[in-house]
């Protein structure tokens, strides 16, 4: 099989995949017929993943590093190691909810999880949405990086992060599958700077103070997260057969596309495609971001009404 690399960028309010796990139907797709370098963003939906064995899961700043030439994938393993990490802020019967989380993933999937361990300190979690797009503060990125180590030492070949959120995450825009993530922009500093600092696969996954299910009719688009009391399952499951980061192995010199958001065209990801004479599927998605083409003239840019359309010109190519 050919590579595609496949992104999401999260927290830009992308109207199909700004959600939850709400473009992994057509990710599958694409993995029918390519092995699919794709962020978890794009794949992940709570108790829900859409990750299958065609898909290499990578997380964001690496997916960048990936395709700007800086790093190379291992081919999957068989099954990682994995380490847990919990911010000491979790409440405990929330914490207990992720741990009997845990319990289940290694009995009914067979994962290898290690003992978790909980910071020192709590991590300190702010997030806001400013202009229109999510982001956030971590008050002690040096309390996870301690606990990210003790795990790594323990063993740990990937690692899942779940800081805490508290009960202020609602928004009503986003519940009715029309505005954006407020958490995603920090999700995404959290698990960049732990795979930056320490080369290593992560994901990070948010506990509430609030662990009920809905029980009211939702937007489909946020559906996984309505049935979802903890979002750790599909961060367990894309990092289970994840791809480590090394010298020899899968580059960027083997992806023949990158799809990603027409409106997202900024990206560093995109840059470093461009730069590798990647060539730029660009889909008809609209997100809160505007950099299309028109302001990033290229002629490896190719602009595609809808993913169908462009699974088709690939898959022709």
């Amino acid at each position: 099989m050919e590579y595609v690399a496949f992104s999401l960028p999260t927290g830009i309010g992308a109207q199909i995949g700004g959600f939850a796990g709400d473009i992994g139907y057509i990710v599958r797709e694409f993995a029918k017929y390519f092995k699919v370098v794709v962020n978890p963003n794009a794949v992940n939906g709570g108790i829900l993943s859409a990750i299958n064995s065609n898909m290499y899961y990578v997380e964001g700043y690496a997916f960048d590093e990936f395709l700007c030439g800086n790093l190379a994938l291992s081919y999957p393993r068989n099954q990682n190691k994995l380490g847990v990490l919990f911010d000491c802020s979790i409440p405990e019967n929330i914490l207990n909810v992720h741990i009997n989380t845990i319990s289940a993933m290694e009995v009914v999937l067979g994962m290898d999880i290690l003992k978790p361990v909980i910071t020192k300190m709590p991590v300190g979690i702010e997030f806001s949405v400013n202009n229109n797009i999510s982001s956030g503060t971590v008050s002690n990125p040096a309390t996870l990086l301690e606990g990210a180590r003790k795990l790594i030492g323990m063993g740990a070949q990937a690692l899942a992060i779940v800081c805490y959120f508290g009960d202020d995450a609602d928004n009503e825009d986003y519940s009715n599958g029309i505005g954006i993530d407020p958490i995603g922009g920090v999700e995404a500093i959290i698990s960049h700077f732990i795979t930056k600092e320490l080369k290593i696969p992560s994901a990070h996954a948010p506990a509430f103070f609030n662990i009920d299910i809905s029980q009211k009719l939702e937007n489909r688009k946020v559906a996984s997260e309505c049935i979802s009391s903890t979002y750790l399952p599909c961060v367990l499951q894309g990092l289970n057969h994840a791809p480590s980061f090394v010298k020899n192995g899968l580059c960027c010199t083997d992806i023949k596309f990158l799809v990603v958001p027409a409106t997202a065209l900024g990206s560093k990801a995109v840059l470093g495609a461009l730069e590798n004479n990647i060539r730029i599927c660009a889909v008809k998605n609209p997100s809160k971001l505007d950099v299309g083409c028109d302001k990033l003239k290229s002629d490896d840019i190719l602009c595609f009404e809808n993913y169908k359309d462009c699974l088709e010109y690939i898959k022709k190519d």
